[in-house]
């Protein structure tokens, strides 16, 4: 079987698959994928059997990352949850795998990493499990008045009702939340630790997704104090970062935007709502989100390792590194996100 190469940028038929293929996700549109290269410099390409003149029947999208700090590898795709091979049978397609091994082999590359959202079932060319999370997804099928039952009364339910007896005020848009976005982004990141991405990612990811992508913001009197950013995909709504300033946590901001995406998501047809992944270990955040009434799963990514090349600085180490910088001033641990971030994909 022949594989070919194309770029998801200028190859349309691209598109055409993302459009119709039942395994799609919001991770394979092209504007995540041209966020990804105009913010990060990754070069993106697809692996599939149809030949240059033939509609896409499948394909497998992979970036290829390059960094001093953290080795080479191709990855589909970076800073994405998960993102399925748009294939019929992973397990069966072993030419795009030994494909995948041959190339890591050219390119020196330290390994070749998957991240399919329902799991690789039998022998599959030496990937083996990686790492593992925990994946949540909120049916918003049923009525607002069994979702809200749903949901924890303590936690989540009178939350919602204390924000809303404060007069919190919830605005939707993009480029024009950037801004108030980003600067509880910067908050937030610090309290936990963590770089901040770098503000063009999020500005390069509104422009290249257009109404694809939302940001939602909560204010008292005036002043943000939560926000969340979200994809979609045909009935599909991708929670994927939310951000707020502790100061004002007892007022609720972020259930009531978590209320307001439900309603939200309802209303425009959306028939499930993505949360993401937690690691395993972050009790907090797998705890919140069980409490909105998400289903959670286990979510595993497969990886090819090259052998004999050095592995990619480990998880504790890059860690470590984050702790040093979020005590740094905030251009300066904004700058950092900036030049650091791009090696974590």
């Amino acid at each position: 079987m022949a594989i070919y190469i194309t770029n998801p940028l200028s190859d349309r038929r691209w598109d055409d698959l993302v459009a119709c293929h039942p395994r799609a996700s919001a991770f394979h549109q092209r504007g995540w994928i041209e966020a990804l290269t105009r913010t990060y410099g990754y070069e993106p390409f697809v692996l599939t059997t149809s030949s240059p003149d033939k509609p896409l029947n499948d394909g497998i999208v992979l970036c290829r990352v390059s960094s001093w700090i953290t080795g080479t590898r191709l990855v589909s795709l970076p800073f994405s949850d998960h993102c399925e091979p748009l294939l019929d049978n992973l397990s069966e397609s072993l030419e795009f795998l030994n494909w995948l091994r041959a190339e890591a082999g050219r390119r020196r590359c330290n390994y070749v990493e998957l991240r399919p959202l329902y799991g690789i079932d039998g022998p599959a060319c030496d990937l083996r499990p990686s790492q593992s999370y925990y994946f949540h997804e909120l049916d918003v099928r049923p009525s607002l008045e069994q979702i809200r039952r749903g949901m924890h009364k303590d936690s989540i339910q009178r939350r919602i009702d204390r924000a809303r007896r404060e007069g919190l005020t919830c605005e939707t848009g993009r480029s024009e939340l950037v801004g108030d976005f980003y600067r509880l982004l910067i908050i937030t990141r610090r309290r936990h630790q963590l770089l901040p991405q770098p503000r063009a990612w999020f500005t390069n990811l509104v422009n290249a997704m257009g109404d694809k992508v939302e940001i939602r913001v909560a204010r008292t009197n005036g002043t943000p104090i939560a926000a969340l950013l979200t994809l979609r995909h045909r009935t599909t709504v991708v929670y994927k970062y939310g951000c707020s300033d502790q100061k004002f946590h007892h007022l609720g901001g972020m259930p009531l935007l978590f209320w307001r995406l439900i309603e939200d998501s309802r209303a425009s047809g959306a028939e499930k709502i993505d949360f993401g992944r937690s690691d395993l270990d972050n009790d907090g955040l797998v705890v919140f989100k069980n409490r909105l009434g998400t289903v959670s799963k286990t979510l595993t990514y497969y990886r090819y390792q090259n052998t004999g090349r050095r592995p990619a600085h480990s998880r504790r180490n890059s860690h470590r590194i984050r702790q040093l910088f979020s005590v740094l001033p905030d251009p300066v641990f904004s700058a950092a996100g900036r030049l650091l971030y791009r090696h974590m994909g």
